[in-house]
């Protein structure tokens, strides 16, 4: 059975009749449905929106119009009583537009429709903002046994896991050959609006532009379709992804996706956004407990999981055994392996700026995964290295690990070192942003100074250096190399490079 085309729905929501007109006009020029959310708008502008209705009916784009209740997530206070008089009014006339109501106003007209009421164009919808309830079985059979054409179920995902429920549920209306939007709130929720209509879903919604969505975690419709290529996405697509908390500032699908789409690939990489590692392993990934029927071929895993996922996988590269992290699962065979490809990544960047790292006094502050990486692989080029951390048991530890010195992080002066290489979070985007390492006084008469951190592009220990008169590379060129080799691993073939480069750098200016 051929596959039908995934629908992307723009929701339009602004407070007044003039703003929302625009933007309707906006949305019709890209999307495969508008949904009009009236409940936007403000009670004196609700009164007198009859205009914006008629332009959104006229651009001949297929149309949903909501007035959605605050309880279930609407702009403003909505009484039963007043929704109930518009549909009531209102509702034929809407025609042929979808209707999206809420449950309780679609039990009340199952019992006493208003006169030419039309149940094909009527979407029964529920939203639950603070998780899975657990009665969601019976929630949805109770929505299904009302005479509404289109059934919606939106709830909070607070783990990636919280995405099992809707793709179960998506599995069982299609069985049942009903129509189903099943929506996973929040971030940890991505999967269900990238997946969901290949997995038979009804619609997905993507926002007109950043910052414009209606619910926490809605992705663009340009990113929908461009990025995530969801038109694309079908049964036999192959999964990959970025495991780990948060994932929200990653470039990785921009890096990886733009390979797969360069090689013509039916292949996406997705966000996972997982607090439980152990359950998310068990539950999504290992494919003798998976509860996904799902074409896995592997994970990227970032913080603060690269550690404890080594304890869910079959087999560890020795390479990463010997690290203490891996950032790389391959699913392979019903089993799941494990690598670290940021070992073979992190240095590249340096050695193309300065060549032979032997003998190079070289400093790495930090005592994560990346910084256990670094140091097995300048010890392994003959570089003498010094570990700084600010928690002395554990970085005495992984100094000795490698065979490297260790001083605590209370460092003035990093005069001396050939290359200093921040392998801490200081630096990246958000609270972290204008924090550093290192200041320019401190880096007076030292060498390349190597920050980790790649978002944003350029960081202030960057800027730090360069004061100093240092050479100061970012962690962007990194990324993407370790990126290229996850690449491989996955699809046994070399990994288009400049285009992962190209694609990285893109992602930032976007």
């Amino acid at each position: 059975m051929k596959q039908k085309k995934a629908l992307i729905c723009v929701p339009v929501c602004s407070a007044s009749v003039e703003a929302l007109t625009r933007e309707v006009a906006l949305a019709a020029t890209g999307a495969d449905m508008i949904e009009l959310r009236l409940d936007c708008l403000t009670r004196s502008e609700f009164e007198v929106s009859a205009p914006a209705i008629k332009a959104a009916q006229e651009t001949g784009v297929p149309l949903i119009v909501t007035l959605r209740s605050a309880e279930e997530g609407g702009q403003r206070e909505l009484p039963f009583s007043e929704r109930k008089t518009f549909w009531s009014t209102y509702g034929e006339s809407l025609s042929p537009a979808l209707l999206d109501l809420e449950l309780d106003l679609v039990l009340r007209f199952a019992d006493d429709p208003p006169p030419g009421w039309d149940w094909d164009r009527v979407i029964c919808s529920h939203h639950n903002f603070r998780g899975v309830p657990a009665e969601l079985e019976s929630l949805y059979e109770r929505m299904a046994a009302t005479p509404a054409r289109i059934l919606k179920i939106a709830v909070q995902a607070h783990d990636a896991v919280d995405c099992l429920p809707l793709f179960a549920l998506l599995e069982r209306a299609g069985h049942a050959g009903r129509d189903l939007i099943a929506i996973a709130i929040g971030p940890s929720g991505i999967p269900t609006r990238v997946l969901g209509p290949a997995a038979g879903g009804f619609l997905t919604y993507g926002a007109m532009a950043p910052g414009r969505g209606t619910a926490d975690g809605q992705l663009t419709a340009r990113d929908l379709a461009e990025l995530y290529r969801i038109q694309q996405i079908d049964r036999e697509t192959l999964i990959t992804g970025l495991l780990g908390f948060p994932v929200g500032h990653s470039v990785s699908p921009h890096i990886h996706n733009a390979a797969f789409a360069s090689r013509k690939m039916n292949a996406v990489y997705l966000p996972f956004a997982v607090r439980d590692v152990a359950d998310f392993i068990k539950r999504m990934v290992a494919p003798r407990t998976s509860e996904l029927n799902w074409w896995l071929g592997g994970l990227s895993v970032t913080a603060p999981h690269k550690v404890a996922v080594m304890d869910q996988l079959d087999w560890i590269e020795p390479a990463a055994k010997e690290i203490g992290a891996v950032n790389t699962i391959v699913v392979a065979e019903q089993t799941l392996r494990g690598y670290n490809t940021d070992a073979l990544a992190v240095l590249q960047p340096v050695i193309d700026r300065r060549g032979s790292l032997r003998d190079a006094r070289c400093a790495v502050i930090g005592a994560g995964g990346v910084a256990s990486a670094a140091l097995w692989s300048l010890r392994n080029v003959g570089a003498h290295t010094t570990l700084f951390a600010r928690h002395e048991l554990k970085g005495q530890s992984l100094a000795d690990k490698f065979g490297a010195r260790f001083e605590r992080l209370e460092r003035n002066r990093w005069a001396g070192f050939d290359v200093i290489i921040n392998a801490t979070p200081l630096g990246t985007l958000g609270d972290l942003k204008d924090s550093t390492v290192a200041t320019a006084n401190q880096l007076q008469d030292a060498g390349l100074v190597y920050d980790l951190v790649y978002n944003p592009l350029e960081t202030r220990l960057m800027r730090e250096a360069r004061v100093a008169g240092c050479e100061a590379i970012g962690g962007l060129s990194m990324l993407v190399l370790q990126a290229a080799e996850q690449f491989r691993l996955w699809t046994n073939e070399a990994a288009p490079l400049e285009v992962m480069q190209l694609a990285a750098s893109r992602a930032f200016v976007d």
